[in-house]
């Protein structure tokens, strides 16, 4: 973490990964609409939560595992580009080890692995609020050209 921008005090980086998630949820409709929340951004590390409504609910009464996936993806998102760096996701997986029921506070934590050249691989981890274990994602994220925000 942090090797895009090694001259940065931790906290000018936690300060700009800040500044990069607000510009970013501006303009993110997606995340809006399903009502998710930031809860916290860092240099390569993101939480994000999502409360299940009714209407996210498949055939079977529970989570559809594409709300998950998109809450999983949200943070992926967030983490990747908290270096102030343009990064678009190159693929992802999902394994859902768990059922997600009506209410149920899902919180996904993306903990970057890997960040090398224009590449990286990024882990998030769902949980629900009593800390079950719902799905695990990796994606792989591919830095583009530009920044989010302008740099100071």
């Amino acid at each position: 973490m942090g090797e895009h921008h090694p001259q940065r005090s931790s906290e000018e980086a936690a300060a700009l990964a800040r500044r990069v998630a607000d510009a970013m949820w501006a303009n993110d409709h997606a995340s809006q609409a399903l009502a998710l929340r930031v809860l916290d951004v860092g240099p390569g590390e993101a939480r994000v939560a999502m409360r299940v409504r009714r209407d996210m609910l498949n055939g079977h009464g529970i989570c559809h595992g594409g709300f998950i996936f998109t809450l999983a993806d949200s943070a992926f998102a967030y983490a990747c580009n908290s270096y102030n760096l343009v990064t678009v996701a190159s693929g992802c997986s999902i394994d859902f080890l768990a059922p997600a029921r009506e209410g149920d506070e899902l919180t996904a934590h993306a903990h970057e692995r890997s960040a090398s050249g224009r590449t990286g691989v990024y882990d998030i981890e769902v949980t629900n609020q009593r800390g079950e274990k719902i799905a695990l994602f990796r994606g792989k994220s591919y830095r583009i050209k530009g920044h989010v925000v302008e740099e100071a």
